[in-house]
């Protein structure tokens, strides 16, 4: 009886240093703002820099500085869809929001919310109007002169434990109006991954 109850409390002890040795550990804190490639993904360093370098690239073609010639007043942009047509999983809303930051950012447009924000500053302004002492005006909004959508590719080549992974990333800037493509936009990362020969 004695030898089960041993055998009993080694198993479990056993069991205890398993189960603790698949969790994950925090080696250290980093700045957000460090790049770490760990599995070769689309990461947020990928999407930071992306969006930085593509929303300056935009402004090095003329459309901002034409529409303003014209119409006297910054271009208002908004943000559409970028679709992830990869085999992986990327979170595209991640990368809107930098697009976002980056406009806004730049001093060079005004930025109009989206349809799903749009809906929600509708419905508060909706309960000013009925609950709040000075409600704000009810339809005084600015459209859209301009909408960027994109899209992000992927093409993966593999051999053993050797990846290249080829990411291309493009956009295009819409006039609202008239529908005509201002800026077409296209950045390219690729990136070579060695595993290593102990991992599965």
């Amino acid at each position: 009886m004695k030898q089960k109850q041993i055998a009993v409390f080694i198993f479990a002890a056993l069991a205890a240093i398993g189960l603790s040795s698949c969790g994950g550990k925090v080696i250290s804190r980093v700045d957000s703002g460090t790049q770490i490639d760990l599995s070769g993904n689309w990461n947020d360093t990928d999407s930071r820099l992306v969006s930085e370098e593509m929303i300056r690239e935009s402004f090095s073609n003329p459309w901002a500085d034409r529409f303003y010639s014209e119409h006297r007043r910054p271009p208002r942009v908004i943000i559409g869809t970028v679709l992830n047509k990869s085999e992986e999983h990327i979170n595209t809303e991640t990368f809107v929001k930098d697009l976002e930051r980056n406009l806004i950012n730049s001093g060079r447009v005004e930025f109009v919310a989206s349809s799903s924000q749009r809906g929600e500053i509708r419905a508060e302004r909706d309960e000013q109007a009925l609950n709040a002492r000075d409600p704000k005006r009810q339809r005084y909004e600015d459209a859209a002169d301009y909408m960027l959508k994109g899209q992000i590719n992927t093409i993966f080549d593999r051999e053993g434990k050797e990846e290249v992974k080829f990411y291309q990333i493009e956009l295009e800037l819409i006039n609202v109006e008239s529908n005509k493509v201002s800026w077409i936009g296209q950045k390219k990362i690729k990136k070579y991954i060695a595993r290593s020969k102990y991992k599965a």
